[in-house]
């Protein structure tokens, strides 16, 4: 009888280094490269540590339609109790021992499994629906348009991620949280630290190729202080609650009983990083698609319909939320391949998004790209809950630039950071022509 051992895909070490290393996703075309090696030879990848004791093992994901699936079947693929975000050996037991055994540094709807997650995902799900959404319409569009008045100020030659993609969606998610505007610095230094920390850039570190526990300790710092920090806060809105999520979060309940600390501090932090760096990454994602093809710019600032699909192909093209891992509950199958009870799975959504089999030369920035059900926001249960105001955000802030501004072109290098998890554009440089 066959060893079935023997056939397990398991992937070259050189694969296996790049994947788990975030400089090669700032390098992203080499990345996108093996990815399409990796859906023809090997779609469901066996990725083995050298030396073995760096990581676990794990299954990489590479085809949309496994990715998919995965993403849908909530039951077989869990959040828990396994780690959601790539970590090193190191990395986990530092977590367990930050949280008392968890391999999950924070407690949030991206660890939660049913029933308890769509208990505490019901707490704000309508908040973030379009209905409500139209309510904070007029003053998104106060934002973009201070956005666009630094951009035009600082220019002609700007870092629009400087200017523009960073500053603008935090501002958008603090006010949706009812975070005063003078602690917004400090909001956006502990984001990057808990989302930068694998890039000498944004960690602001000082230091440059940090090992993984000094990686690891600086998110924990990030954490510590976003959790003294929303505790002041959830004191204030218990005393005096007013009308956004930070309220919201405050004085909810689940089955009757109020947010444990650890559980409420995960949510407050789940909306402050997620619905800011994502959204930052998607925006400078869109900037740079139209600086590389003023033709695109012209006509889109001529035929403003065109913008739902910039903002559509921008957040496929980009896929800021890199990869989520997920845990085997039974024995299962994926793309033919036999996978065990309690294998941890990464599934990897710049690979699934540039997947040949389901978007058209997924390279390309294609604005008319139809359809374009990308998994950028993931699907299922644990689709984003902040994909509507991510769509606002860049439709309007884009309506503003587009009325504003005549021309941009690249005026420097764009870099990428360098991190596994949540990716975009550090550095965008521009020449903007005013309109």
């Amino acid at each position: 009888m066959a060893d079935p051992a023997a056939a397990t895909p398991i992937a070259p070490p050189e694969i296996a280094r790049e994947v788990i290393d975030p400089k090669a996703y700032a390098g992203w075309d080499h990345l996108l490269d093996t990815f399409d090696w990796l859906r023809e030879q090997m779609p469901v990848a066996r990725i083995v540590p050298e030396p073995a004791e760096l990581h676990p093992p794990f299954w990489l994901v590479t085809r949309y339609d496994d990715v998919m699936r995965i993403s849908k079947d909530n039951a077989t693929f869990l959040n828990n109790p396994r780690t959601v975000v790539f970590s090193t050996t190191d990395g986990i037991e530092f977590a367990k021992a930050f949280s008392g055994g968890s391999e999950h540094m924070v407690a949030s709807l991206v660890t939660f499994d049913a029933p308890i997650h769509m208990k505490y995902r019901k707490l704000t799900q309508e908040w973030f629906m379009p209905k409500n959404l139209r309510g904070i319409e007029d003053e998104v569009r106060s934002i973009a348009r201070a956005a666009v008045d630094r951009l035009l100020a600082a220019g002609p030659q700007v870092d629009f991620c400087k200017e523009v993609a960073a500053p603008y969606p935090l501002h958008v998610v603090m006010q949706i949280l009812g975070v005063p505007e003078e602690d917004e610095q400090r909001m956006l230094m502990l984001t990057q630290q808990m989302f930068g920390g694998q890039d000498e850039d944004l960690n602001q570190s000082g230091m440059k190729d940090l090992p993984p526990e000094v990686i690891t300790q600086i998110i924990a710092g990030a954490v510590k202080d976003f959790e003294a920090y929303f505790a002041k806060l959830t004191a204030e809105k218990r005393a005096h609650p007013t009308g956004d999520v930070a309220s919201t979060i405050a004085n909810a309940e689940v089955d009757g009983e109020p947010l444990n600390d650890r559980d409420m501090m995960g949510y407050y932090i789940i909306v402050a990083a997620a619905g800011h760096d994502t959204t930052s990454a998607s925006t400078a994602g869109a900037m740079l698609a139209l600086a590389q093809d003023p033709e695109q710019w012209a006509r889109v600032k001529a035929d403003r319909s065109l913008l739902s699909g910039i903002v559509e192909e921008a957040i496929r093209w980009t896929s800021p939320v890199q990869h989520f891992m997920r845990t085997a509950a039974e024995d299962t199958e994926v793309g033919g391949q036999r996978i065990a009870k309690g294998d941890w799975l990464m599934i990897n959504y710049v690979a699934a998004n540039h997947d040949p089999a389901q978007f058209s030369d997924p390279r390309k920035f294609d604005a008319a790209r139809s359809p374009n059900r990308h998994l950028a926001f993931g699907a299922g249960a644990h689709q984003c809950l902040g994909l509507h105001l991510a769509r606002l955000e860049m439709r309007i802030l884009f309506e503003e630039l587009l009325d504003r501004v005549d021309a941009v072109e690249l005026a420097g290098e764009a870099r990428r950071s360098s991190s596994t998890f949540v990716g975009g554009l550090k550095t965008l440089p521009l020449r903007v022509t005013p309109a």
